[in-house]
Parts: C-alpha cells; sequence; structure tokens
C-alpha cells in the first residue's frame, strides 16, 4: 500500500524531509504548499514533487491521503486539528501545540477519526535516548528516580537567521517564542527513554538582557522577556526530572544542541557536548564512540543553502552504533539524514503507520507529554516559581490501540 502526501511549509525543514519522503516506498506522490508560492515551486522542483496546491485549504479539499506541517511552531496546534478534520492523517514538526486547549482539541480529533497523528520529535530517536531506552527496558538502571535533560541551542549559533528567514521584517516579534513552549527536545528525551508522565512543576525564568529587541516584552507577540528558563517536575510514580531550556548560552549548541543524563539505583548515564559515560557502582565506561554519528552530506550542500551555516551540522548527521538501520527502506541509504539520525526513522515511522495502522511511538498521547509540561512551566515561571500540576490526558485509549512500531534501537 502507498500513500499520497501533502507537505505544508516549504521552509528550512521541508526541504531536507521532502527528499526523504519522495524517496520512501510507502509514498507515491508528493505536494507542497506554502504561504510564499515561489517557496513551495522551488521545493517542488528539488524534491520532484508531482505539485504544489496555492493554499493549505485546496490541498485539504484534494484527495491527498496525509500532510506534513512545518509551519511556524505556533501554528501547528488549529492547522492539524483541521487537517484531522478534513480526513488526512497526520505529521507534525514540533511542538504539538502553544496550549492545553490546543492539545486537548489534536486529541479529540484523532480519537473522532480514529486517523494517525505523529509528532516528529527528533529526541526519541537521540543515540543517547535510544541507548538509554535499551538499558531501562533491560533494567540496567535498576529504577530511574532523577534524569535531565537540556536543549542548549544559543540565538547567536544560527536563530537569528533562521527566525529572519521565516518571520520577515518582523522577525523579532516571533523570535522571542518562550523557551519553555518548545520543550519537547528535552522532555522527550528524557520521557522516550524512561517512559511515564510528569504530574507537577517549579520553574524559574531568566530575564534577558541583551537588549537587541529579541526577548523583548514590548516587542515580542508572546509578551514574553525569558531567553532561559528551567523547571523541576515530579514524575509519576515518584522520582524528578529537570528541565534546562536555554537560548543565550556559551555552549557549542552546533555540537550537541539535546543531551541528557538519567540516574538510576544501580546505573547511570551522563551526557556532554562530546562525551557520554555509562556508570554503575564499579566503574566508568567511556560509550561516546557507540553515541557518534558521521556525516552524510556536505555542510555546503546546495540543499542546505537557505539553512544558516552555524544550523547545518544538525542537519547532515546520521546513524550511530546504537541506531538499528536495518529496519529502514533500501531506498534511504546514500540520502541525507540530520538531528543525530533521526530523520530516516522519522519519516519511515509516520509512513508506515499511516499504511499499515500500526501505532507511531510520538502518537497524540505521547507527544501531549512531550509537550504540555513545557506549556505549565512556562506558566510556572510567569508565577515566580509557583508549583503547579501538570495534566495528563492518559495512554492511548483501548479503541485505538494498535500493534506498536518497531524500535529505532538494535
Amino acid at each position: 500500500m502507498t500513500s499520497s502526501l501533502g507537505i505544508v511549509g516549504a521552509g528550512q525543514f521541508a526541504g531536507v524531509f521532502g527528499k526523504l519522503f519522495a524517496a520512501h516506498p510507502g509514498i507515491s506522490d508528493i505536494y507542497f504548499t506554502d504561504l510564499i508560492q515561489e517557496r513551495a515551486e522551488a521545493q517542488a522542483r528539488s524534491a520532484g514533487a508531482a505539485g504544489t496546491f496555492d493554499s493549505f485549504e485546496s490541498m485539504l479539499e484534494s484527495d491527498v491521503d496525509a500532510v506534513a506541517i512545518f509551519t511556524q511552531r505556533w501554528t501547528h496546534g488549529p492547522l492539524v486539528v483541521q487537517a484531522l478534520r478534513a480526513g488526512k492523517h497526520v505529521y507534525s514538526a514540533v511542538p504539538m501545540a502553544i496550549s492545553e486547549a490546543e492539545i486537548a482539541d489534536i486529541i479529540e480529533a484523532v480519537r473522532e477519526t480514529g486517523l494517525t497523528y505523529m509528532m516528529g520529535e527528533t529526541s526519541y530517536y537521540n543515540p543517547a535516548t535510544v541507548f538509554a531506552r535499551k538499558k531501562n527496558a533491560e533494567g540496567a538502571f535498576g529504577r530511574i528516580f532523577y534524569a535531565e535533560g537540556d536543549y542548549v541551542h544559543d540565538m547567536d549559533l544560527g536563530f537569528y537567521d533562521a527566525y529572519q528567514y521565516s518571520g520577515g521584517e518582523n522577525w523579532k516579534s516571533t523570535a522571542s517564542y518562550p523557551p519553555m513552549l518548545y520543550p519537547t527536545h528535552s522532555v522527550g528525551g528524557v520521557l522516550g527513554a524512561t517512559g511515564g508522565h510528569a504530574v507537577s512543576v517549579s520553574c524559574v525564568g531568566y530575564r534577558d538582557e541583551r537588549g537587541d529587541g529579541v526577548f523583548d516584552r514590548d516587542v515580542s507577540m508572546f509578551a514574553n522577556d525569558f531567553s532561559n528558563a528551567s523547571a523541576l517536575f515530579e514524575l509519576a510514580g515518584g522520582g524528578s526530572m529537570r528541565i534546562n531550556e536555554f537560548r543565550r548560552v556559551g555552549y557549542p549548541s552546533h555540537l550537541r544542541e539535546s543531551r541528557f543524563r538519567y540516574f538510576g539505583t544501580e546505573a547511570s548515564f551522563e551526557q556532554l557536548a562530546l562525551v557520554s559515560v555509562w556508570q554503575d557502582k564499579q566503574a566508568v565506561t567511556d560509550i561516546s564512540g557507540e553515541l557518534e554519528t558521521v556525516a552524510t552530506m556536505d555542510v555546503d550542500d546546495p540543499l542546505l543553502a537557505d539553512v544558516a551555516p552555524a544550523l547545518r551540522d544538525a542537519f547532515i548527521s546520521g546513524m550511530s552504533a546504537v541506531h538499528d538501520s536495518g529496519r529502514l527502506p533500501e531506498e534511504f541509504r546514500g540520502l541525507p539524514n540530520g538531528h543525530e539520525g533521526s530523520h530516516h526513522f522519522l519519516v519511515d515511522d509516520f509512513v508506515t503507520a499511516i499504511n499499515t495502522g500500526t501505532l507511531p511511538p510520538v502518537n497524540a498521547w505521547e507527544a501531549a507529554r512531550y509537550t504540555l509540561p513545557g506549556i505549565v512551566a512556562h506558566q510556572s515561571a510567569l508565577r515566580g516559581g509557583e508549583r503547579l500540576p501538570v495534566p495528563d490526558f492518559g495512554d492511548v485509549p483501548a479503541s485505538l490501540a494498535r500493534p506498536a512500531l518497531r524500535d529505532s534501537v538494535k
């Protein structure tokens, strides 16, 4: 079985993912649409697409089977619901949404339509997460009682260029996007290995002092002046999770923008920019080589022409030794990958889910657990760190339960 796919938003991610969707044997045709028609047409030519649509609405009125949404991060929630209600399966870039109400609307639409929703969270397939998920399944950690997830990406390292590309002349109003409303790279790497969900949070925000109009409450469309935020979450069943979202930080984001630590009663795992170690009560083992990825393309490849040079490393990294590359389509061999080997798995898991009726790992209920904690954390920061409850939408309902896809771990 094959499906047709419409790609919504012809920006920096769409070009890379368009190539992969077009190459997947489970996709028959792909199409593009964008508010800037010239970008849609350029991406369509580059990916060998079947064509373009002049609007999102016309794409939804067509007979495409699914859509992949790569629009501005605060637009995802309503667009996802609109697509599901139009009878389309949906792949959405992160985050899932920016409010609890939007998340609830997505979950209700998935429940009522029975269609596939998948959030494209790269950290679920991050080598560190894959390694820790396997160790946790084996019981090697004992009981994990504390974990940390950091998304440490400095604005100076590519984000100014990215926001100007997507935001136009008013880019500073959107570049002030609250860090904790983009929590899935950090939360997803923790919960993607440990499972479970957050039940409460206390968060402290750092008010920006750069003075360049970014993270300026008077300029921000989000009335936000936090450039950094740190949150401590209580987890269901005991234990805690600390999450950092930093946009002003002296750190080499291009080398590793997401990093993780997991502490168990029997063993632990810790990661820095270039070093990762497994530790038990007897020894420390350097496992950096197992998690190291190899570039799949040159940083000057024309496909990355619209990507800021400081961001290109994230778009070229391939598989690590812990990834099960053998489960991927043969057609993906030699194609660009990115975000530490996650792109191939993201595309394959979504296409497989819509064509076989299996359940993607980051389905609507799992995506809510990666996204909603950050939304509540931002509210906590606005209230001076007040501890707030984190709601949970529960597990996938039995009526929608399907076989799970094969994991990305060997």
